[in-house]
């Protein structure tokens, strides 16, 4: 039998992740956000708080609403590059002006869904050139919906623009404005926001909550009950105890943008970029796109009906339920293990107890036996 690489010494196949650590810190990545709901629930604000910069400009308040008569939803484009640590993002974040700020929002979200199949039409074109370079990449990985805090309900064109975006991005609601709400009304806002949501069999973005890491489940399961996010947004600074935090001050004390008691800010910053980014890229690589080739492939009547591509389709599943089930009894080996030295450590002290027990049951006795021999060298000497 050949020796494997444990036998003998190391030949560098270790450092494979290394490689790739420097390939993908030399590439950077990109990420795309597209932020939709009315005007004045705080969009500029939110991303600027979120990046700690200034990315999106105001609109002056005269300005704001004076495009109502045109009846049309813009597409705003904004690029930025951000770089922390040496790692580069290539971030775009993409607004939609103009969207439910009309009394009639009849057909209102069409072009927020056009703008989003054509980003993967135009991928899937360029994936089938002859010569491809690195395209302009726009698709969206998360759409954050954002919500008026009204307190009451979901308003029929949220309902509907969400149905919509949900089978094309990864959607995200979010509650604008906490500040606005008590704890109480909040929480029962969330709530009716839940029920409409699954009512209504509205996809929102699941983050994966199982994970081999306890801390890391425990993390994500805190993450998906903060569904849907209430945020607040501020770009100010305020002094709390001596200390400068991100909040808005008013007459009754301050509401801060990273205090968990008071929004759910943190996160959501977490999930979208600290935690979750690299899953919000792949599942719109994985899922969004690919329904997206697979329905276009099929209206060109192109389907799974061809020999080849049913093949390698069942290799592929084979491939993946293979990997779920060594997956599956790595996990369950790593949990026997962990019990079995759980036992083995509780078997050690219980017998370090009684170990300790005798001898002190032993230090008893000999000094019950060293009593004794006094009393009898004492009765001697009388």
């Amino acid at each position: 039998m050949a020796p494997t690489a444990s036998d003998t010494a190391a030949i560098g196949i270790a450092n494979l992740p290394n490689q790739r650590h420097k390939i993908v810190s030399r590439k950077g990545a990109n990420f795309t956000i597209m932020v939709v709901g009315e005007s004045g629930l705080g969009k500029s604000t939110f991303i600027n708080t979120l990046f700690t910069t200034l990315l999106r400009e105001y609109k002056k308040p005269e300005q704001r609403f004076a495009k109502q008569l045109e009846r049309t939803v813009q597409i705003d484009v904004v690029r930025a590059e951000i770089e922390e640590k040496g790692f580069n993002v290539r971030l775009t974040v993409i607004d939609t002006p103009g969207f439910g700020d009309y009394v009639n929002n009849e057909d209102c979200w069409v072009p927020i869904v056009e703008f989003l199949d054509e980003q993967h039409q135009g991928y899937m074109q360029h994936e089938s050139k002859a010569h491809r370079k690195s395209p302009d990449d726009l698709r969206v990985h998360v759409c954050l919906y954002f919500i008026n805090p009204s307190g009451h309900n979901l308003k029929p064109l949220d309902i509907e623009v969400m149905k919509q975006l949900c089978t094309r991005v990864n959607l995200i609601p979010v509650v604008a404005k906490a500040d606005t709400l008590t704890p109480a009304d909040m929480l029962a806002f969330k709530e009716r926001i839940r029920d409409a949501i699954a009512t209504h069999n509205i996809q929102v973005y699941s983050p994966p909550v199982q994970s081999e890491d306890e801390d890391t489940t425990r993390r994500n399961t805190s993450i998906l009950s903060a569904m849907p996010f209430s945020v607040i947004a501020s770009e100010s600074d305020v002094v709390v105890n001596g200390q400068k935090v991100r909040g808005r001050q008013y007459l009754w004390g301050v509401a801060e943008v990273e205090n968990e008691s008071h929004c759910d800010f943190k996160k959501l910053r977490n999930l979208l970029i600290r935690t979750h980014m690299h899953d919000l890229i792949s599942t719109t690589e994985e899922h969004h796109f690919e329904n997206f080739r697979i329905n276009k492939l099929t209206a060109e009547g192109r389907s799974d009906d061809d020999p080849a591509v049913r093949a390698r389709k069942n290799l592929e599943q084979k491939m993946r339920e293979e990997e779920e089930a060594l997956r599956k009894r790595f996990t369950e080996q790593v949990r026997m293990e962990e019990n079995r030295f759980r036992q083995w450590e509780q078997k050690l002290i219980s017998e370090r107890d009684r170990l300790n027990l005798d001898l002190e049951t032993q230090h008893k006795q000999v000094k019950a036996l060293e009593e004794e021999l006094e009393e009898l060298i004492a009765a001697r000497r009388k």
